[in-house]
């Protein structure tokens, strides 16, 4: 009955110029009938909030079909471009992608997580792309991030991006250069190559390759075939994890 009633519903409020173009009831069975949709609604509410959660299911589906289409289709791009730096083991079995911006207090959020990850499980391979999304100071972290990769093949890169990830406070220019010059960076050739052509187009890269795989903020991580946004717990990087070794 309530099935019947809801495509009542659907037929009488949410179509009605199909309704009337096919006129299936006379005014007065139409009139009629929304009367007791309105009842029936009013009386049992609970069917509004069970459509709402079918829709909710039904377009969550279709994202995540659409997602793991993206990631199929930019598989390359996503996981071996050639240029994103890669933590962990090389060789891994299965590979996490973080976009990410060095000022999320998210991205600062989930670090230790990541960090832990690596350290106890050898065959995880993390692939780290800037995203620069939070105005400019992200920018030129980003930017300064990117150069890195320039000097000692990339070598003084991890420490770069762990001491921005761990530091508390305004990330700013001189900031950036500051805890790069502390790892180890020339913090002169640095300015040069964040200004390289390369630098802007790899992080334009970046930032296109979100937005088609529909990353709307950071961090967002691809984990296998899947889609994951947020700051996620230890305990759920475990799971995904294992669910990507299958």
């Amino acid at each position: 009955m309530r099935r019947l009633i809801a495509l009542f519903a659907v037929l009488l409020f949410a179509t009605p110029v199909v309704a009337q173009q096919a006129q299936p009831f006379t005014p007065e069975q139409k009139a009629a009938l929304q009367q007791l949709v309105r009842e029936v609604l009013v009386s049992n509410p609970e069917i509004l909030i069970e459509a709402m959660n079918a829709l909710e299911a039904k377009q969550q589906a279709e994202t995540t079909k659409a997602s793991k289409a993206a990631i199929v289709a930019n598989r390359k791009a996503i996981f071996e471009d050639g240029v994103s730096y890669v933590a962990g083991n090389p060789q891994g079995d299965v590979t996490i992608v973080e976009f990410f911006d060095y000022r999320c207090g998210y991205c600062k959020q989930v670090q230790p997580s990541l960090m832990a990850l690596l350290k106890e499980d050898s065959k995880v391979r993390l692939v780290l792309k800037e995203m620069p999304v939070l105005g400019p100071e992200s920018v030129i972290a980003a930017r300064a991030a990117v150069a890195a990769l320039e000097q000692d093949k990339g070598a003084r890169y991890f420490d770069f991006h762990n001491a921005m990830m761990e530091f508390r406070g305004q990330i700013t220019e001189a900031e950036v250069f500051r805890l790069g010059g502390k790892a180890g960076l020339d913090t002169a050739r640095l300015k040069t190559d964040m200004a390289a052509p390369k630098t802007e187009q790899i992080l334009r890269a970046n930032l296109a390759l979100a937005d088609t795989l529909g990353i709307q903020g950071t961090p967002g991580f691809i984990i296998g075939d899947q889609l994951v946004p947020g700051a996620v717990p230890l305990d759920t990087l475990r799971q995904l994890v294992k669910d990507a070794r299958g």
